[in-house]
């Protein structure tokens, strides 16, 4: 007889019994709200934490919502700790908002005279707002970023309500001929709201291959207004610029502001990397590019990937329209409060395993091939560090034959092979004689091999880390991915996302690691996103 798949303890963690058959349906209404903590083959961890629920009710999920669907769910009696913090956090959503005066400074005001009295008390406030009465402070609004990412490092969301202003006025439209998905029109409605105080700026969260760029287009079609895009890296620059030149009318110019280019126009693409570039005085030189452009649309794509020095401006620009585009909003570094604060809150999210079944992205499939480490670095590995047995582990030569039995498998469709060492990937070339990209390769190499892999000159690609974000390549229906960056959850689905794009068979992705060894542990951990939106990995192992 099949029982209720959540096990819902007083510590706020659930546990999803995967063996019930309604545990998939389960897992689709907790992901919302929750966080996966672990993944082993049997049962899966979840957390309930305050970040989670305040994305879920920023995106329209409130906490009696949230009660329902785990009372939906649990097999027991629910303990009323767990019930009160849902309710307790998710009302704090609201009890601080942000709102204009009649001059110059902003007023945030505060329902509640706990969180009053704690605000006052903070040394670091002090130095940004001062007390107007009994309920409500004033700040300068340079400070408005600062404030924001402060309080919510205390547990307490500000709802901003102050207005945001439009740049200069574009004229930009979509081409008639371009039909948007359903799903991408429900994205940028729950973007703007309905356009009052309040709207305009948070986060938009779809799979890999589902059309985010699109989303970017439809929301500066909404706005026309001079807008700035920051994308991770060149070619993903040169994409959004041949998207924009594709799927609009727009006759003007698109400049391009990166280490090749510095062109500033009323639509301009840029990358991270040249923003964050740091002189020798310690400054930030291209920092201006944001303070200064005059936009009034700011899109951040892969938002996830936004760093540090970038945090510190985003809160100085408070006041123009911000959208942040990313598959997961999972960070290794643990910003995402950062990130909810100052590019805003999750205002859309879609499961991906819903957009594969309506077959928006492709069905794929995801497979863990364990081997034994070599007798020959068995001593070397048990006298080395953590972080050099590793590498032992990830670039174990074992793998060059896994990859040339999986490559003879899948013989004629176009696959990528990716790994993070590049003494490895120059290995797999020797073997094998595919193309190469990595970091030093040149941005018009790689355009160009980019270019001739979806023409079908060539049918494998071998690639570093730069193919992990942002890469169109349609067709690929295959990855074997040889070693990655420790265990980054983030990474994991990035590089799934590299075969997503819809087609007429099924995707395949493949991972390798050593058995026994620190790669299985942190192969764990990177599979975490991927197992909370329905993706299982088949096991097998080599000798």
């Amino acid at each position: 007889m099949s029982e209720k798949p959540l096990l819902i303890q007083s510590d706020r963690t659930i546990l999803l019994d995967l063996h019930q058959e309604s545990s998939d349906k389960a897992r689709e209404d907790i992901v919302p709200f929750t966080e996966l903590i672990k993944s082993p083959e049997h049962v899966h961890t979840y957390q309930i934490s305050a970040l989670s629920i305040w994305n879920a009710v920023s995106s329209g999920i409130d906490g009696e919502e949230m009660i329902r669907r785990l009372e939906r769910w649990s097999r027991y009696e629910i303990d009323e700790r767990v019930t009160f913090f849902i309710r307790d956090i998710s009302s704090r959503y609201g009890d601080l908002t942000l709102e204009e005066t009649d001059g110059e400074n902003l007023i945030l005001k505060v329902s509640k005279k706990k969180f009053f009295l704690e605000i006052k008390a903070s040394k670091m406030l002090s130095k940004m707002l001062v007390e107007n009465d009994s309920s409500s402070f004033i700040l300068d609004r340079k400070n408005r970023g600062n404030v924001k990412l402060q309080l919510i490092k205390m547990g307490l969301p500000v709802d901003d309500r102050v207005r945001l202003e439009k740049g200069k006025p574009i004229d930009f439209t979509l081409n008639s001929s371009f039909s948007p998905r359903n799903y991408q029109i429900d994205a940028v409605k729950s973007f703007f709201g309905d356009g009052r105080p309040g709207t305009g700026f948070g986060v938009i969260v779809l799979p890999c291959g589902s059309g985010k760029t699109v989303v970017g287009m439809m929301a500066l079609e909404k706005l026309k207004t001079r807008t700035l895009i920051l994308a991770p890296n060149v070619t993903s620059v040169h994409q959004w610029m041949n998207e924009i030149r594709n799927k609009s009318n727009w006759k003007g110019e698109i400049g391009e502001y990166t280490g090749e280019k510095k062109e500033i126009k009323d639509i301009t693409v840029s990358t991270y990397q040249i923003l964050t570039y740091c002189n020798d005085e310690g400054e930030y030189p291209h920092f201006s590019l944001l303070r200064d452009g005059g936009w009034g649309f700011v899109i951040y794509d892969e938002v996830h990937m936004l760093p540090a020095p970038v945090f510190r401006i985003t809160a100085e620009l408070q006041s123009m329209y911000r959208l942040g585009l990313t598959a997961t909003l999972v960070r290794e570094d643990g910003k995402e409060d950062e990130v909810f604060s100052l590019v805003g809150p999750k205002r859309f999210d879609t499961p991906w395993s819903e957009l594969e079944k309506r077959g928006f992205i492709a069905k794929a499939w995801c497979h863990e091939i364990r081997i034994p480490l070599p007798e020959s670095l068995e001593i070397e590995y048990a006298t080395a560090g953590k972080k050099e047995k590793y590498k032992i582990a990830a670039t174990n030569e074992k793998k060059l034959d896994v990859v040339g039995k999986l490559l003879k498998k899948h013989e004629g469709e176009k696959g990528l092979i990716i790994g993070q060492y590049l003494d490895q990937l120059k290995k797999v070339k020797e073997k094998f004689g595919f193309p190469i990209i990595t970091g030093s390769t040149k941005n018009s190499v790689r355009d160009e091999l980019y270019e001739k892999f979806r023409r079908g000159d060539v049918k494998t690609l071998i690639v570093s880390k730069v193919a992990n974000y942002a890469i169109d390549l349609p067709d690929a229906s295959l990855l074997i991915q040889i070693s990655g960056t420790f265990g980054s959850r983030q990474e994991e689905a990035q590089r799934l996302g590299r075969i997503l794009r819809p087609k007429d068979r099924d995707s395949h992705f493949y991972t390798i690691v050593t058995e026994y060894s620190e790669e299985e542990t942190y192969a764990l951990n990177r599979q975490k996103f991927l197992s909370e939106q329905g993706y299982s990995y088949t096991l097998e192992k080599l000798s």
